[in-house]
């Protein structure tokens, strides 16, 4: 219409304006007649019931709005209708558009995201984030984990590491070591949130609180330590967000599966790692893109563990950490010098490995765990057998299931004397014959056929009788055959050296 009408008053006839602007005759003939916009023509429509928040908006909505501007539109109506009871349930969506409406008007600024351009090579990520939403067993038991995750800001190369504690500095210098050495490179800059693994979080003032084996590790690696304010997650968004993408693919890939239950840690992990390893293969030409720009690593890792001496006590162990680990009765007495490792302790005897456990953790606050390797007990628990029923760790001590169901069993059935002698001889059984999976099988069967485990039965099934030995008969040789031989070399040195040829 407006091309329309800059032609018109240059030109004679309707016919050739419509014609210049593109438009048909009829239509330059109704601009002619009526000038104005369509919706210019058109009256607005008024309202076709009255305003149901007249009453209330500037007199009680509103100054709510004011005084939270972060409650919900849900919020103010329940509010509003428990001042008001008469006000229909009804204008929810009415209250909604009116409050969006407010608040873009008059309503308080909002924070601003800036997006930023990272640099190939300059900046990685770790974070940690909780992953009990997946539902993943180990061997029928619920793995009670998170992730540690690595991430580089330009091309997306990504890391994951299982951890079963919480976030603690050995999860963190175990898992950005295996990603830099995954990776072949190292960063300039390190980032990660206010971790207590990394920060000492205890008083916002102190700019240099870095802890001293953060600062450590951040030296071996020649990176430069950095960390986003305080519960402002956007700013570590590069791996913030990248956290639901990774537990979506994981949860996709658990469906595919079909099961959620794993035979062992090391396969849930080896999973885990073939997830990561799809998305770096597709982010393949930028991760070769920034590797040029990454710096070198150094000769060998720095400790990725806490050492601790502990000394085996007479209980047949040591605490750490307000957990008791057993340990072989030999060592009662001795100093073990402990590498602390998220899942696992490394026990050593000055500088000689005696044993690697698996790292217990609290069952709760106010209660200690138990580590027990039956082993390591066995043979004191046959002396005293009974020591068995009233015993701190007893639950701890059954390797399966079925032992401590037979034990259970036994108890009633025979009396506890009877029970804990026949038990401690069945876990002795399964130590000295190694047929400890074997064994409970036919426990379990027997108990559920009601029958009760006979111990000479099972010897003589996991141990052939002496009887049953068989005898290997060795003939010697004679010791003159090699004064013979003696002889013969003195005689003919050439034919001994033939021989021994």
């Amino acid at each position: 219409m407006r091309l329309y009408m800059s032609f018109r008053p240059t030109t004679d006839t309707v016919d050739i304006a419509a014609a210049k602007a593109g438009l048909s005759r009829a239509t330059g003939y109704r601009i002619e007649a009526d000038p104005r916009l369509p919706s210019q023509k058109k009256a607005r429509r008024g309202r076709r019931r009255p305003d149901p928040l007249a009453e209330v908006w500037d007199a009680e909505i509103v100054p709510i709005l004011k005084a939270a501007p972060g409650l919900r539109a849900i919020a103010v109506l329940a509010e509003i209708r428990r001042r008001h009871p008469e006000i229909s349930p009804g204008i929810r969506r009415t209250l909604e558009r009116r409050i969006r409406t407010w608040r873009a008007l008059v309503g308080p600024e909002q924070d601003v995201i800036f997006r930023q351009e990272h640099p190939p090579g300059r900046l990685g990520l770790s974070d940690f984030t909780d992953t009990s939403v997946l539902g993943v067993t180990v061997a029928g038991v619920v793995l009670e984990h998170r992730l540690y995750h690595f991430r580089l800001a330009f091309s997306g190369f990504a890391h994951a590491h299982v951890v079963l504690g919480g976030e603690s500095f050995v999860a963190l210098a175990e898992g950005l070591q295996n990603a830099l050495w995954a990776l072949g490179g190292v960063p300039q800059e390190h980032r990660s949130d206010s971790l207590s693994a990394a920060f000492r979080n205890l008083d916002s003032a102190s700019q240099e609180d870095l802890t001293q084996r953060y600062q450590g590790l951040m030296r071996h690696y020649e990176m430069t330590p950095s960390r986003n304010n305080p519960g402002v997650a956007h700013e570590n968004g590069s791996i913030e967000s990248p956290h639901g993408h990774l537990k979506k693919a994981l949860e996709d890939a658990l469906l595919l599966r079909g099961a959620r239950d794993f035979d062992a840690l090391d396969a849930y992990r080896r999973f885990v790692d073939e997830i990561i390893g799809r998305q770096n293969a597709h982010n393949r030409k930028r991760i070769e893109l920034e590797r040029p720009h990454l710096a070198g690593l150094p000769k060998r890792r720095t400790a990725d563990f806490e050492e601790k001496v502990v000394t085996v006590t007479s209980s047949g162990g040591f605490i750490l950490r307000r957990v008791f680990y057993t340990a072989p009765s030999r060592l009662i007495g001795h100093r073990l010098r402990v590498h602390l490792y998220d899942d696992r302790l490394d026990c050593f005897l000055g500088s000689t490995p005696m044993m690697t456990l698996r790292r217990g953790r609290q069952p709760s606050p106010d209660k200690g765990g138990h580590v027990v390797d039956y082993r390591h007990v066995i043979h004191a628990l046959r002396k005293k057998p009974m020591a068995l029923l009233n015993l701190v760790y007893r639950d701890q001590l059954f390797p399966r299931p079925a032992y401590a169901r037979a034990f259970e069993v036994l108890c009633a059935e025979v009396g506890d004397k009877r029970a804990c002698k026949v038990t401690v001889e069945l876990l002795a059984l399964a130590h000295d014959r190694t047929c400890e999976a074997e064994l409970a099988e036919i426990v379990d069967a027997d108990l559920d056929a009601g029958r009760l485990p006979d111990i000479d039965a099972l010897r003589a099934r996991f141990g052939p009788a002496p009887g049953e030995l068989p005898l290997v008969s060795v003939d010697l040789v004679a010791l003159s055959i090699y004064d013979e031989l003696a002889a013969i070399c003195v005689v003919e040195p050439a034919s001994c050296i033939e021989v021994a040829a």
